[in-house]
């Protein structure tokens, strides 16, 4: 059938056309996930099909075919594949058939959760609530889906900062005459913990790396003694972000400890659970968080342990009025009234800085829905004990050595030779070139380390033998070169 549009519509002249190829391309990703283990996890991308990506800008319509058969020749074989049970490289989930026909009936009702009178707010809404009931939280705490955990990190940062020296600050900004704001989190903390001191005016500068003990937490000590020393200097202390799962190794700091500490001395406690916070989906793993409930904020992300589709970072806020403090900015386009479209104040625009927000939270509420709290959290229970699987063969096997203790689902070791920096850096790019697995590379004390993070569903012990052995054999040539 077809179907006259305006002349300026973008809608297909022909539906049923549209509908045909709109099916095959779903059961090619369909199929894409259903045979992952047929692919390589990741493969160079040829230099023909770079350049076919430096083309003018087109002036003229062509088909969806040709598109889609460009995706499917010159991108989907190229990505970074962490779809594959192979990847364990950097902290990545590996998504799920759910969330993907979520994204994409969440991009065909186009809405835009900056806020109104809408059934897809109130979807973000009831994830929030599900977020309280997880971690502990009051009624009164308040969420928002952001990004990823580096934009929460910053958020909380802004937060506390607005809480620390008033409202004021929103309007005159930092001024000479205000406190000097000092925070604190570990050396095994991650980078955006600074961005977020650098983005917020308070400078990185401001922000003290605590060494951590040996087992990679926060040396609670030296955080004391850090924050007495500020305050003697007449600085003020004001925020200590504390990990639930460090990026290096896996570490989760003593959290209860760091509740005390703040609590005791006045200061936002911030916890970044980029991944590790989901770990309270699993009852062995959620002892481990003790003290999380007690947290001011805590920033982590649905696409990790939570197996969502990128993006769903997400933001939870103890106090939901100092949360609304920090963001909420009234304008005459924005007017909230009782009744209509315009209704449902406050918005999730008045928790964050985004006015103009994707469907980020039906992913996420379709996931849960689906899947359900105990069977996502028998996924993180499982990548768990793979990591101890893969610890132990590790000190098991002498051409082998662990680099670092094995708290979650990290693990780091490295291969044992005369020259272990150079033939371990050229192993683990040897391995992303096999096809076979993709770990990603770190330092621990100095040493090159290969980092194995099991993130994956679809991983399982073979993947874990199948590094092992990658691992001795490429690691054997390298050595004798």
């Amino acid at each position: 059938m077809i179907d006259k549009a305006t002349p300026t519509s973008l809608d297909p002249e022909n539906w049923s056309a549209f509908r045909a190829q709109s099916h095959r391309m779903l059961d090619d990703m369909l199929d894409y996930i259903q045979n992952i283990r047929e692919r390589p996890v990741w493969q160079a991308i040829p230099d023909a099909t770079r350049l076919r990506f430096q083309q003018a800008l087109p002036r003229e319509s062509s088909s969806l075919e040709d598109a889609h058969a460009s995706f499917m020749n010159d991108i989907l074989p190229y990505a970074a594949g962490n779809a594959h049970p192979g990847f364990m490289g950097w902290v990545n989930g590996g998504g799920t058939p759910v969330g993907m026909v979520a994204e994409m009936i969440a991009a065909g009702l186009n809405a835009n959760l900056g806020g109104r009178n809408q059934m897809p707010v109130e979807v973000e809404r009831q994830v929030v609530r599900w977020m309280r009931e997880l971690f502990g939280f009051p009624e009164t705490a308040s969420g928002i889906f952001v990004t990823g955990t580096s934009m929460a990190n910053l958020m909380a940062v802004l937060i506390a900062r607005t809480g620390a020296l008033g409202m004021s600050v929103r309007a005159d900004g930092l001024q000479t005459g205000q406190p000097r704001l000092v925070a604190y989190t570990s050396d095994a903390a991650h980078v955006c913990i600074a961005q977020a001191m650098d983005l917020s005016g308070l400078g990185t500068a401001a922000l003290r790396h605590i060494p951590v003990n040996a087992r990679h937490q926060i040396d609670l000590g030296a955080l004391q003694a850090a924050i007495d020393a500020d305050r003697q200097a007449g600085l003020q202390p004001f925020f200590i972000a504390g990990t639930a799962g460090t990026v290096n190794t896996g570490a989760v700091d003593d959290l209860a400890a760091l509740a005390d500490i703040a609590r005791r001395e006045a200061m936002w406690f911030h916890v970044d659970g980029a991944y590790g916070a989901l770990g309270m989906l699993a009852a062995d793993v959620a002892p481990r968080l003790n003290g999380i409930e007690r947290c001011d904020s805590l920033a982590f992300d649905f696409h990790k342990w939570g197996q969502v589709q990128y993006d769903a970072g997400f933001l939870l806020v103890r106090d939901g009025a100092r949360h609304l403090e920090a963001f909420a900015a009234p304008a005459a386009y924005l007017r909230r009234e009782a009744r209509g479209l315009a209704a449902g104040s406050p918005w999730p625009c008045d928790f964050g800085p985004d006015l103009s927000r994707g469907f980020r939270a039906l992913k996420t509420w379709m996931t849960i829905k689906v899947h359900g709290t105990h069977r996502l959290g028998q996924v993180v229970s499982e990548t768990c004990r793979l990591a101890r699987v893969l610890a132990a063969r590790i000190e098991a096997h002498p051409a082998l050595e662990l680099l670092a203790p094995v708290s979650l689902n990290i693990v780091c070791f490295r291969y044992r030779c005369d020259d272990p920096d150079r033939v371990n850096r050229e192993l683990i790019m040897d391995l992303h070139e096999s096809g076979i697995v993709a770990p990603s590379s770190t330092t621990i004390d100095g040493a090159i380390a290969i980092r194995a993070a099991i993130f994956n569903h679809r991983t399982g012990e073979q993947d874990i033998d199948a590094l092992l052995s990658t691992v001795l054999s490429l690691g054997a040539s390298l050595s004798t070169r």
